[in-house]
């Protein structure tokens, strides 16, 4: 719900960062790395309960993340790297959870486990329709310069991203937390598999 507003509000900034760096030479799928092993680090850092630390990491990863896809919009989009950013963004996600269990596995595994069995839904719904979408060339228009077809749903980047801050900030709610989110990536893998399905049976007059 929340990523066309903040889009909104971080697309001149990435731009005018992502200029800059394309002038020192930086390229969209070393960013893409580069943030992906600094946003691992807080696994580590979740397993040892410095929640601080991995904080920080996520917030790196997300800030790089962001400067990729600018950096890759100034010296034009690839497959190949859409296809590299979406992939590392998926394991980045499934890698929190996992880390809260590994913290504290008496309260937390079980929550983790559920949010992880719901980010395979909403993970799934997400790239299965991407694929479709760009074989009958459905258009993307509140997206229209990213790689891939992004569906809608109520639960995005940015309301994950705003989970896993919440679950650092508080790691003593973190299964309460991981609980609503899942619950609510559940709506959203049910509305995605609802309206991507009859999208794709309305084009093909079924």
């Amino acid at each position: 719900m929340l990523d066309r507003y903040a889009i909104a509000v971080i697309r001149w900034p990435l731009k005018k960062a992502a200029v800059q760096l394309s002038q020192w030479g930086a390229k969209p799928d070393t960013v893409t790395l580069s943030g992906f092993f600094i946003g691992l680090l807080a696994l580590p850092a979740l397993a040892l309960q410095a929640y601080g630390l991995a904080l920080s990491f996520i917030v790196i990863n997300r800030l790089f993340d962001g400067l990729d896809g600018a950096i890759a919009r100034e010296q034009g989009l690839s497959d190949a790297g859409g296809f590299l950013d979406i992939t590392l963004d998926f394991i980045f996600y499934a890698s929190i959870p996992f880390g809260f269990a590994l913290a504290d596995p008496t309260n937390n595994a079980i929550a983790a486990s559920f949010l992880l069995f719901c980010f395979m839904g909403t993970g799934a719904s997400f790239l299965a329709f991407a694929t479709m979408a760009s074989k009958h060339q459905i258009d993307n228009p509140l997206y229209a310069n990213k790689s891939l077809y992004y569906i809608g749903g109520i639960t995005e980047g940015t309301e994950t991203i705003a989970s896993f801050v919440l679950m650092c900030l508080f790691p003593s709610y973190m299964a309460w937390i991981a609980w609503v989110f899942g619950i609510a990536c559940l709506v959203t893998t049910s509305s995605r598999v609802w309206a991507g399905y009859h999208t794709l049976r309305d084009i093909e007059g079924r």
